[in-house]
This record gives C-alpha cells, structure tokens and sequence, in this order.
C-alpha cells in the first residue's frame, strides 16, 4: 500500500503542476500539500526537489516521465499535459 501512495502521490503532483519558464529543461512545478514522510521519499529518490521551507516542489524530468507513467497505470489512455 505504501508503494501506491508514492505512486499517487506523484500521480497529483504532475496533475497539478504547472510549467515555469525560469525552470531549467523540462522540471514542473506543484504545490506540497502531502504527507512530508512521501514527500521526503520522493526527494530521496530524485523525482522532486525543494527546500523543506517551500511550499511548493519542483518534478525533475525523472519524475516527469514516472509520472506520465502512472498517469497511463492508473487512468488508461488518457491525454497528459
């Protein structure tokens, strides 16, 4: 259950980020309404990035392309972002 959490998690994330131009490459930004405990987890793996005073989150391009994913996993054939 735990790994699905992760999962949605990021799932949410990519579904309510949006793009910065002064972003480098393809990185999205997302509000951090989640439990910091998965959040902290997705850091560690580098699929988001951010300062523990922020409140928002940067998806790296890993976690972009995890997201979209997932996005396919759970949601079917549905268009992404």
């Amino acid at each position: 259950m735990e790994e699905k959490i992760k999962e949605l998690t990021l799932l949410l994330l990519y579904l309510t980020s949006w793009k910065e131009n002064e972003l480098p490459g393809e990185m999205r930004r997302s509000w951090k309404g989640y439990p910091f405990e998965v959040l902290n987890e997705l850091t560690d793996k580098d699929l988001i990035r951010g300062s523990i005073k922020s409140k928002s989150v940067y998806l790296t391009e890993d976690g972009i392309k995890e997201a979209q994913v997932l996005l396919r996993k759970y949601l079917g054939n549905v268009e992404d972002k």
